[in-house]
């Protein structure tokens, strides 16, 4: 038992360091966003532009511009109230590979507005 447990802390510290997890709700993001007819061929270039980042500091290429996140905004704001609950804002962020599911966020009891959700979907695409 002990040898898989010490296995598993080792896979997860690896997943880690190496921020895997996020990298693969990335790809995943933009391949359900975008839906390309052929996925492999459209995900080459991304981890191209990937690596070139990484290797250059160049900003890191994400696949939505403001117009997409207030779009998705929208959508999340059915009822046109001009704000989102915490929850679907949390949720967002996890469906763009921009936070993980035990990742623990302020939630300061007001609802999220559009420009707040732009704000922070900006600042932690800056962050990664």
């Amino acid at each position: 038992m002990e040898a898989n447990s010490s296995r598993e802390i080792e896979a997860r510290n690896y997943l880690e360091k190496h921020r895997i997890m996020e990298l693969l709700t990335y790809l995943t993001s933009a391949l359900l966003f975008f839906r390309p007819e052929k996925p492999r061929e459209y995900l080459i270039p991304i981890l191209e532009q990937l690596r070139t980042a990484k290797v250059s500091g160049v900003a890191f290429p994400f696949f939505m511009d403001n117009s997409n996140i207030a779009a998705m905004f929208q959508m999340l704001d059915s009822s046109n109230k001009g704000s989102i609950s915490f929850i679907q804002y949390k949720e967002a962020l996890k469906t763009l590979g921009l936070c993980t599911a035990d990742e623990v966020l302020k939630d300061d009891g007001h609802g999220i507005t559009c420009e707040k959700f732009m704000y922070e979907v900006n600042k932690k695409t800056q962050e990664i």
